[in-house]
């Protein structure tokens, strides 16, 4: 049973030791950590850590472990906040991010792995240090897909609030939850951290296999899967998906990329369970939920504003817009981070002021609501092509494209026209031998007049970040100006 009052994760875990000791809280591979192990090492990492003054910044840059966790909870339970990073980056963008958090110390792989051998087990308890809900929880670095990537803080209170949304949606002690993204990524923790909050089991998966992945969801009769689009395109282009018994599964959610109605369509039609897609950012600011199985009309749809989030449009000057307009996407909500850090300006930057003085985070994405309240995303703000002094949104030529015989994907940017200003092209990915000539050609009598595309690119892949974000910048600025 979740506490009425707000309660640490630190807390959480104490409580789940000491009603089920025996009970196992984390498996990867081989490995099995009982609820009672972890709360021990927590208190081992906490009684290392507490010769820092509290309120200090850990930084973890490993691959995934059962470790990484422990320590995670230790530095939270010694009243520090964590920064995850990333543990592919380079040494010079490490090094930037590690002096950008003002880290007292960083844990990398090795020291993540061999915890147990060189961390002391003294048998102390760690000082009792009292955890505010604004307190941070930890610092994310955002992807950088657009600039310099900037630490995001977000609170304690947002983490609670995160728990407290996971045991509306079906998490609790008996959730066999599979991990399979980055424990550096939001969109991992807002999966983790309510299995954990509230009691129940994570299965680790360091590296994504479509193989592995059934394997374990079987194995391990797995209950929850936080994945993003491209990994639910990859399960269901694996052709022994349908021979797994996958009927444990309870919920199923996805997030951080555009997840298209017929791929959503056909993981309602092929995998038992609820299918949920969550849209938010990491900065938080409110969160829109698609029930994908109570709503199969509204695939096109990211959902309604979550309970608790205020959702609500602007223009370019700032003005709020009635129901049925297109703009900018707001939103407040309990779960918000407290700004970017050392980054006032950038903090204000992100920030929208209501008439009535209320606080909303701009999520630089461009939406509408339809009559039924489910907000309809158009694209991103600074993906918007400005053509001729029309707007032409990427996402309806990616739609168009997509429809075309032997295109598997298609991202489609604006790039610089001496006649136009800015012009479309699309990049696709196919799956066989194909005229991009003639691809390009029926795309455009598909097309609007301003809409036309002026070059279609087959690529190999297309980009993407870690969490499967397709990489537009790339596109764009590999792609030379047209006259």
């Amino acid at each position: 049973m979740l506490p009425d009052q707000f309660t640490s994760l630190p807390d959480l875990v104490r409580i789940h030791a000491g009603q089920t000791p025996e009970k196992v809280a984390i498996i990867m591979g081989e490995m099995r950590v009982s609820w009672q192990v972890l709360d021990a090492l927590t208190d081992r990492v906490a009684c290392h850590l507490a010769v820092h003054p509290a309120g200090s910044v850990v930084a973890i840059s490993s691959p995934m472990h059962p470790w990484y966790l422990a320590l995670w909870l230790g530095a939270l339970r010694a009243g520090h906040a964590v920064a995850p990073l990333a543990d592919k980056l380079g040494a010079e963008a490490l090094a930037m991010q590690v002096a950008d958090s003002g880290a007292v110390v960083t844990f990398g792989a090795d020291e993540v792995a061999g915890l147990l051998d060189w961390l002391p087990n003294t048998g102390e308890t760690p000082p009792v240090r009292a955890i505010d809900p604004a307190a941070p929880f930890n610092l994310i670095y955002s992807s950088g897909t657009t600039g310099r990537p900037k630490g995001i803080v977000q609170p304690h209170a947002m983490r609670w609030a995160h728990i407290q949304r996971g045991a509306v949606q079906g998490y609790g002690a008996d959730s066999v939850t599979l991990v399979s993204t980055p424990l550096y990524s939001n969109t991992t923790l807002v999966s983790v951290i309510p299995t954990l909050g509230l009691g129940g089991t994570l299965v680790l998966l360091p590296k994504f296999d479509t193989a592995a992945f059934l394997a374990l969801s079987v194995a391990h009769r797995v209950s929850h899967a936080m994945l993003v689009p491209v990994q639910y395109q990859r399960l269901m282009a694996d052709p022994t998906f349908d021979s797994h018994d996958l009927s444990s599964y309870r919920a199923k959610f996805c997030t951080s990329a555009p997840f298209s109605a017929a791929l959503k369509a056909e993981v309602l039609a092929r995998w038992p369970g609820g299918l949920t897609e969550y849209y938010g950012m990491t900065e938080g600011g409110g969160t829109c939920i698609l029930p994908c199985h109570l709503h199969p009309d509204k695939l096109a749809t990211v959902g309604q504003p979550a309970a608790g989030s205020d959702i609500r449009l602007i223009d370019d000057e700032g003005c709020e817009l009635l129901a049925g307009a297109t703009g900018e996407v707001v939103g407040r909500s309990p779960a918000m981070m407290k700004g970017y850090h050392n980054l006032a300006e950038a903090s204000a930057a992100a920030e929208w002021q209501s008439p009535d003085g209320l606080r909303f985070i701009r999520t630089g994405d461009i939406g509408r609501f339809d009559a039924d309240g489910f907000l309809t995303l158009m694209d991103r703000k600074k993906d918007l092509i400005i053509s001729g002094g029309f707007n032409v949104y990427p996402s309806d030529l990616e739609g168009v494209v997509e429809g075309l015989p032997g295109v598997c994907e298609a991202a489609v940017v604006g790039v610089a026209s001496a006649r136009w200003g800015e012009t479309p092209v699309a990049f696709v990915t196919v799956d066989g031998p194909v005229d991009a000539a003639a691809l390009l050609a029926a795309a455009n009598a598909r097309l609007g007049a301003m809409q036309r595309l002026a070059d279609l690119r087959v690529v190999e892949r297309l980009p993407r970040s870690e969490i499967g974000k397709v990489l537009k910048r790339e596109l764009r600025d590999g792609y030379q100006t047209l006259t």
